[in-house]
């Protein structure tokens, strides 16, 4: 049976904390392939946040996911390319709310 408050997440949590011991990629170019992944398979806005806040400490810049976005399309299709775009749009207000939430 699932445990804690949060178990899905916290799930999530540990497979991608296993996932970073794993790699040898440096965490920018690590994030910016997961967004390009998410994209990919259409996922939801809140799939990107456990990406975008990370991708934004380690130093991405926005104009780097728009790169990658632009690098995706042809492969993966104008449609997924816009959904990304707005569901990493909708992750962000949600990160700055709860930022400026905890803040307060």
């Amino acid at each position: 049976m699932a445990t804690g408050e949060a178990p899905v997440l916290e799930a999530l949590t540990d497979i991608n904390a296993v996932s970073l011991s794993r790699t040898e990629l440096d965490p920018a170019t690590m994030l910016l392939v997961r967004i390009a992944a998410l994209a990919a398979v259409n996922a939801p806005p809140a799939s990107y946040l456990l990406h975008v806040g990370p991708a934004v400490e380690s130093g991405v810049k926005l104009e780097e996911v728009q790169d990658v976005l632009v690098t995706i399309a042809p492969i993966v299709g104008a449609p997924r390319v816009l959904r990304a775009a707005g569901a990493i749009t909708e992750a962000l207000g949600v990160a700055i709310a709860i930022t400026d939430a905890s803040a307060g």
